[in-house]
């Protein structure tokens, strides 16, 4: 690879170059896979909160900013919305619970 007339210099940037772009797929396969984890967990957490959860501003809110997140801040919001989904469940099943109580 380096012998003959080949020189160094453009195979370091050849190099170089297929890092760089080896790293973007990386980048952008990440985030789309976040991407669909938090539309899930988003969607899961409004079916958990028809509207009487008490989180549904916050819920909502996280819904409109899903499109315009960036890649750092999509880790942080799926955690906000996975505790926002449990916490909605949880009242959920107290609501179901005393409407049938016996």
């Amino acid at each position: 690879m380096l012998g003959g007339d080949v020189d160094p210099d453009k195979i370091l940037i050849q190099f170089k170059a297929a890092l760089k772009a080896l790293d973007k797929a990386h980048f952008l396969l990440l985030d789309e896979t976040y991407r669909k984890a938090l539309a899930i967990k988003i969607s899961e957490t409004v079916e958990a909160c028809p509207g009487n959860c008490g989180n549904e501003d916050h819920i909502e809110f996280i819904r409109k900013q899903f499109p315009d997140l960036e890649l750092d801040t999509l880790t942080a919001q799926m955690r906000e919305i996975d505790v926002l989904r449990k916490i909605s469940k949880k009242i959920t099943l107290i609501t179901v619970d005393r409407h049938f109580s016996f």
